[in-house]
């Protein structure tokens, strides 16, 4: 099936898509809004159990609530949403005011330029993109649009245990197996590992609410054992700013995971990069490449972070960066090889346009493979990218946003360095005295 032209498709009705289409649909453009999802926010529906660190007036973006206030919806003002209340107090409210242009159920599975494939130059910036759908009932769409808006996130995509970006050999059959996970587990979930050895691997936000979940279980029931693999041969700033987070709650994860770890309730194990997963009848055992092996694990936990579905990208003309598979101004920005600064500059579309001028990628897929995405950043983005598409050149340039610093300073530094080694020539050095402000470039 075959329709007409919209103005701007969206894909992805998560908190960065619903914006997107809010900051179009003030300017005067229709939005059409495609969700793979079964409702609103699905992605997020999925860790609906997890607290975010962001405080309620950072998780609520202006054009948005200008257009829920129509209808009497009053923003939260304080307090700390988890997915579920994020849901259901301002996204769901969010998309209903959106009514017909968010379609749920319709998964994007290619763009393109009609009647033209990625190699031919000819004619190419005058026709409209393509944009391919499969529904939920199994038919299939194309429909055309003069610019889309990908904000499809990278829930979907996490990055493996495998310490060179693969799968490790047996991993696959231990996440078939229900022995290994990508999410962060519920609470229920964690209970129930009382007694058990879990093994969590990765070091960021997510690895270290994990680890502060198992934590109480271990208080609780001494005999549960935890491990914590890091791949990195220190420790460096995986614990995080703490009290120098201009984001307190972030601040204060990093400290609970660190007197677990202090309080030996967390067993931190150092310059593990997995090699393999040993699946038994009942338990998995990672091999690292060096040979050491852990003990078997009852569940093993991969929080290692996510990585960009490009699949459906595949024709059209993307300008990314070769390590973080981002935008090329975005990643000078937020390469972990270069600085781990929450306080970062704000991106527009000027730095999110690619050599297909009309597509623009927003949200933590804008980010490629780095871990620091707020959703501050992506509100920022997607009201430049509506300012730029309604030709308001102006609006798209200005920032209009200050992002928080992390309260952590340098780089990722050398990836086996001493924990001594000097943090001198990365991003910046940190300062004791002006720690919280060290990292604004």
């Amino acid at each position: 099936m075959e329709i007409g032209m919209h103005p701007v498709v969206v894909i992805g009705a998560g908190p960065q898509g619903l914006a997107a289409a809010a900051h179009l649909l003030e300017r005067g453009i229709e939005p059409l809004v495609f969700e793979a999802g079964s409702g609103p926010a699905f992605a997020v529906s999925e860790w609906a159990h997890v607290r975010l660190f962001s405080p309620w007036p950072e998780l609520i973006d202006a054009a948005s609530q200008r257009l829920l206030a129509r209808s009497g919806w009053k923003a939260p003002t304080e307090g700390y949403p988890t997915g579920a209340q994020w849901i259901s107090e301002y996204l769901a409210p969010l998309a209903a005011a959106l009514g017909d242009r968010v379609h749920y159920g319709a998964r994007v599975v290619g763009i393109s330029r009609k009647g033209r494939d990625r190699s031919v130059d000819a004619g190419r910036a005058d026709q409209p993109f393509t944009v391919h759908l499969e529904h939920a009932d199994g038919t299939g769409e194309r429909l055309e649009a003069g610019s889309v808006i990908d904000a499809s996130g990278t829930w979907g995509t996490p990055s493996p245990a495998g310490a060179d970006g693969l799968s490790s050999r047996g991993e696959r059959q231990a996440a078939a197996r229900g022995m290994l996970s990508y999410q962060i587990p519920t609470m229920e979930r964690v209970r129930a590992l009382a007694g058990r050895h879990v093994v969590v691997v990765g070091n960021g936000a997510s690895a270290k609410t994990a680890i502060t979940q198992l934590a109480r279980v271990v208080k609780q029931e001494p005999s549960t054992r935890v491990s914590w693999v890091l791949r990195r041969g220190v420790v460096g700033n995986t614990f995080g700013g703490g009290a120098a987070d201009e984001l307190p709650e972030r601040g204060a994860l990093g400290e609970l995971a660190q007197q677990a770890v202090t309080a030996g309730q967390v067993t931190l194990v150092t310059g593990f990069r997995t090699e393999s997963v040993l699946v038994d009848d009942a338990r998995a055992t990672l091999v690292a490449e060096d040979g050491r092996t852990l003990d078997p694990a009852d569940q093993v936990v991969v929080l290692t972070g996510f990585r960009p579905d490009l699949s459906f990208l595949s024709e059209v003309r993307l300008g990314l960066d070769l390590r973080l598979e981002a935008p090329a101004k975005v990643a000078e920005e937020v390469d972990p090889n270069l600085h781990s600064c929450g306080s970062v500059r704000a991106t527009g579309a000027a730095d999110l346009a690619h050599p297909e001028a009309g597509l623009f990628i927003v949200g933590a897929k804008s980010y490629g493979r780095a871990p620091t995405f707020l959703a501050l950043t992506g509100f920022e983005q997607v009201r430049s990218v509506a300012a730029e598409l309604a030709g308001d050149h102006e609006a798209a340039r200005r920032v209009d946003l200050v992002l928080p610093d992390t309260g952590v300073c340098g780089g990722a530094g050398v990836f086996d360095a001493p924990e001594n080694t000097s943090t001198a020539d990365s991003c910046c050095a940190p300062s004791p005295a002006v720690l919280t402000n060290a990292c604004s470039n």
